[in-house]
């Protein structure tokens, strides 16, 4: 029997890792013949790691998921540079805009999302104007953003921050315009997003909140709606994204703010899936890397057979800021209104620190945790493993209570098994022992075993104190 023809439209950090994930369980092809479409014309790499681009701490090397050579060595038929006009479902083909077409058995879109540039008066295909979403867009900033040059940022969300901390490590001057009264509301209540935005500017961010910006004017930068200027050489955009659907929706499958796929990831038509920032799904946070490389690990397994009753059915999400001298980790549900949940806070905003922890049935509902990483790594554990939280809360929030149920983290012997290390690529600490005893003896052949590190990287410190412990104790 021939291999199934899978095609994937989209070589973004979701097609990416089905294609991987799909050769790790058919290494030869003989289950699924694989062709990837890729629109940008260079090897896929993480986003995530833009901002430590921006920054100059990696370089755009050091974020490529794939070398050039990859996709002839797992025997994928990969087509860089290439961008999908549109899907013919009756016959089963998918037209390039260079006029050939690809036949497929089963198609998967993994066309991801494109950022959305508020209305501005001026903004659209300004120069000086960047939307923060690819490489060449860290090109295109670091080109313009000269050193100790006014820099505006539009949006105070995870990416918009992670840009403005690289920038103005940089040496600019960062002026952040957020139209909301507090930072990253989608992940922090006013008072975490106050103690935040006081953190960063003591390392020299200016803040514009609760303001829109009306006009750009080249130049000189923007006006707000306030009737104030803001200068700026550079606007480096970050307001949000949204799901990349017009190939789905010029097929006809169903769309709403993304392609409704179901727990297979199918989307309206049988034959096609998606995942990533293109799909929407009950259980998916937009925007974040964990939930589409879970996603990712599911699709592989259904379309070569491994496991048929795969199932995904959704990612509970920590979300972390990648910013150099910030540690902030939000999770679950952290906005509570519900009377019966117990919540406890701690804030020093002097000391940039602040602690919310929502408690449901003695379990941690939701928290965010600035500041104080060994409170972080404690409460994202009992998060991970859904065990009881100790009885002294404000001493969880602190960092400084011991307890049977959640092993401190600074000594990696006292981590169970079950421990996840990497969220994003959700390897425990159990799986990191298995392959350093199967011959995976350091950081970067636990990394090319397991993935570990290579999503966020905020578990690089954890990783590496498991190896050293290793090689202490082996």
């Amino acid at each position: 029997m021939s291999a199934r023809r899978v095609v994937v439209v989209g070589y973004g950090m979701a097609g990416a890792r089905l294609a991987e994930e799909i050769r790790r369980r058919d290494p030869a092809g003989a289950v699924v013949d694989l062709t990837v479409i890729g629109g940008e014309p260079r090897p896929a790499y993480n986003r995530v790691l833009l901002s430590a681009v921006v920054a100059g701490t990696m370089t755009p090397d050091s974020v490529a998921l794939h070398d050039e050579d990859w996709a002839e060595r797992h025997r994928v038929d990969l087509r860089l540079g290439t961008q999908t006009t549109g899907i013919d479902r009756d016959n089963r083909v998918v037209h390039l805009a260079d006029g050939s077409t690809v036949d497929y058995d089963v198609l998967v879109l993994a066309t991801g999302a494109r950022p959305w540039l508020p209305p501005v008066e001026g903004l659209a295909d300004a120069d000086g104007v960047v939307a923060f979403r690819s490489l060449d867009d860290c090109d295109r900033i670091l080109a313009a953003a000269r050193v100790g040059a006014p820099v505006a940022v539009l949006g105070g969300g995870l990416l918009g921050l992670e840009a403005a901390r690289g920038l103005a490590g940089r040496g600019n001057l960062v002026t952040v315009v957020h139209p909301v009264g507090h930072l990253m509301e989608r992940q922090l209540d006013p008072e975490g997003g106050r103690v935040l935005a006081g953190t960063l500017a003591r390392l020299g961010i200016e803040f514009r909140l609760g303001v829109t910006a009306a006009r750009y004017l080249p130049g000189d930068g923007l006006k707000l709606d306030d009737g104030t200027l803001v200068p700026a050489d550079l606007v480096v955009v970050s307001a949000g994204v949204r799901a990349d659907t017009a190939l789905a929706a010029g097929a006809g499958l169903d769309v709403d703010r993304g392609i409704l796929v179901d727990d297979a990831l199918r989307t309206s038509d049988g034959r096609i899936h998606a995942l990533g920032d293109c799909a929407q799904h009950p259980g998916t946070v937009s925007g974040l890397v964990q939930p589409a490389w879970e996603q990712a690990a599911v699709l592989a397994d259904l379309l070569t057979g491994t496991d048929t009753a795969a199932r995904y059915r959704g990612t509970p999400v920590v979300t972390r800021l990648k910013a150099r001298d910030i540690d902030l980790a939000a999770f679950g549900d952290p906005h509570t209104a519900d009377p019966a949940d117990e919540v406890v806070t701690v804030s020093d905003p002097a000391r940039g620190h602040y602690a919310k922890l929502v408690v449901r049935g003695d379990r941690a509902a939701g928290a965010i945790v600035l500041g104080t990483p060994a409170a972080a790594a404690r409460l994202v554990q009992h998060y991970d493993r859904g065990i009881p939280l100790p009885a002294d809360r404000l001493g969880t929030l602190l960092g400084r209570v011991g307890d049977d149920t959640a092993p401190t983290t600074d000594n990696p012997a006292d981590l169970p098994a079950s421990a996840v290390i990497c969220r994003c690529n959700s390897v425990t600490k159990g799986r990191l022992v298995q392959c350093w005893r199967a011959g995976a003896t350091g950081v970067s052949e636990l990394a090319e075993a397991t993935r570990a590190t290579t999503g966020c990287g905020t578990c690089a410190d954890t990783v590496r104190g498991i190896a050293d412990w290793l090689a202490e104790t082996s």
